[in-house]
């Protein structure tokens, strides 16, 4: 696809409010208003519990974020154009302040430090998606017992007045979200007139989004369990402050899809922008929502389930869970977060997970970024070296595969996309006791390369037994992996697995490959041995 043709598939999608608040948001600054703030509501300020975040401050400046160690020893570190701009911006959110150890002197430091080093307007903490998670963070450091400095409190109603001014509706998804929590957040903290408009304002948005952005299975519709946890952490942190936003029938759908996506080793899903380690652990939010008043004694799931509108589903039996993607690529005006991934799958033995995504390292365009985007970087068929869906630079997204068909039972799961032109890919998964089976369809004419991508964990080893079966060997299990097609050809590699930001470890991958007429149907099967 040339470039002129690559812009305008992109942009077709958007939606035109977008295009408006784009153009506006490059052009208009804000000036910023230094007026004092307002006064602190005192029926806000009673002490609560959040949930904690990772240790981040090591002592001292140095920071660890991302997996990445730097230290901030003056005003040039908060915007260091030599570090990853990702890593500057989890330094700007101050999640920090909300690690177990911090002591009060430390965060108070640090509070007075970007004060003093990041004046109104100028770098990355003045963006909104920054601002607004520091604003909250601030607050969530009061509303734990520690004090704010008169200093913190005006510059809190600065950064609170200019996110006001910024709403990325450019952005949407969860980047408004995050916004409007903020809003929330400011308007519930302080008391008066405007604190009343930013409450107001933050609670329209919320209003307005929620019943588009989380679908009727309870997930999020950018379809990344990461984005989902953050976005249902954000809902009980609401509720945790007694905002007048009614979110619990969201926040009990939220927590029963996270559980379905969550596999037997306790971690989330890895399809789309994925990555563990950012949001918080479902088990912390099951504490979390517990804490609060929710129900989560039934939500550990021990059988199939199909979440039908955001397009997964969970196959289990026996000792094997199968978690399938025959979702869409996402929001078509906001794919940011999609990969090119349709009929993708993670699968474990017990709690081992075998075949797994190859996750994510990175948010910027690079060769790797652009391999765990791409089709290849997951379980599914790439057809002729293509991807399901055109995904290019870091969070551009073309044309973009559609499923036309979905069928789900307790031992069966199936869909088929069209990202291939003129070509449909069926794959049907089947569950039982003693494995797992795959079939793929590919129906359309003509000579076409196929290629059956399998990316295990970084434990598994691998070894060709014939022209069909490969052993892999687990540790505690060794399992085949057998097709019934004569014409394929095994090509082991070398693949990137990224199961946290920042990190890249390597993983075997098999690929069952063969150039063939079309249509054309082979079988895979996957059972301990």
């Amino acid at each position: 696809m040339n470039t002129v043709l690559k812009y305008a598939e992109t942009l077709s999608y958007l939606r035109p409010g977008q295009l408006y608040h784009r153009l506006l948001f490059k052009t208009f600054r804000p000036k910023p208003d230094l007026r004092p703030a307002p006064e602190v509501n005192g029926r806000c300020v009673k002490k609560r519990a959040f949930a904690a975040a990772p240790d981040c401050l090591l002592g001292g400046c140095r920071f660890r974020f991302i997996n990445e160690e730097h230290e901030i020893k003056d005003a040039s570190g908060w915007n260091d154009a030599g570090i990853n701009k990702l890593w500057l911006y989890n330094l700007h959110y101050f999640d920090f302040l909300r690690q177990p150890d911090i002591t009060g002197e430390a965060g108070a430091l640090w509070i007075e430090r970007w004060i003093k080093e990041n004046p109104p307007a100028a770098g990355n903490g003045w963006e909104p998606y920054t601002l607004s998670l520091r604003i909250v963070n601030w607050i969530k450091w009061r509303l734990a017992g520690h004090e704010l400095s008169a200093e913190a409190l005006h510059s809190l109603a600065v950064q609170t007045r200019y996110l006001g001014k910024r709403l990325e509706y450019h952005l949407m998804a969860n980047h408004l979200l995050a916004n409007a929590k903020a809003l929330v957040f400011a308007g519930c903290f302080f008391d008066g007139a405007e604190a009343s408009e930013w409450l107001e304002k933050g609670l329209a948005v919320y209003r307005d989004q929620l019943p588009e952005q989380i679908l009727n299975d309870g997930g999020h519709f950018e379809l990344s369990a990461m984005y989902h946890s953050i976005i249902l952490e954000d809902l009980l942190d609401l509720k945790n402050i007694s905002s007048p936003l009614d979110a619990d029938l969201y926040i009990t759908k939220m927590l029963r899809w996270l559980a379905v996506m969550t596999g037997p080793d306790g971690k989330i899903c890895l399809f789309n922008d994925a990555a563990h380690g950012i949001a918080a652990a479902p088990d912390k939010l099951l504490e979390y929502a517990a804490a609060l008043g929710f129900r989560t004694e039934g939500l550990s799931v021990s059988s199939s389930y199909d979440l039908p509108d955001t397009g997964y589903a969970r196959l289990q039996r026996g000792d094997w869970t199968c978690i399938c993607d025959g979702a869409p690529i996402g929001p078509d005006y906001q794919p940011g977060h999609s990969h090119a991934d349709t009929l993708t799958f993670e699968l474990w033995h017990k709690d081992k997970r075998i075949i797994c995504d190859s996750g994510t390292k990175q948010y910027i365009q690079s060769d790797i970024r652009r391999q765990q985007r791409g089709t290849a970087g997951h379980n599914t068929a790439v057809i002729d070296g293509k991807d399901s869906s055109y995904v290019w630079s870091a969070h551009r997204v073309a044309g973009r595969a559609r499923i036309i068909k979905r069928f789900f039972s307790r031992e069966m799961f199936s869909a088929a996309h069209n990202g291939y032109s003129g070509i449909i890919h069926e794959r049907d998964w089947i569950i039982s006791e003693g494995g797992l089976i795959i079939g793929d369809y590919l129906q359309g004419a003509g000579t076409h390369g196929i290629a059956l991508m399998f990316h295990f964990s970084p434990e598994c080893k691998i070894f060709i037994i014939d022209d069909k079966t490969v052993k892999i060997d687990c540790g505690e299990v060794s399992l085949a992996l057998k097709t019934d097609c004569d014409s394929m050809e095994i090509s082991p590699a070398a693949g990137r697995y990224s199961p946290e930001f920042g990190v890249e470890q390597k993983s075997p991958v098999i690929c069952f490959k063969t150039r063939t007429v079309l249509p054309f149907k082979i079988t895979t099967s996957i059972y301990v041995i």
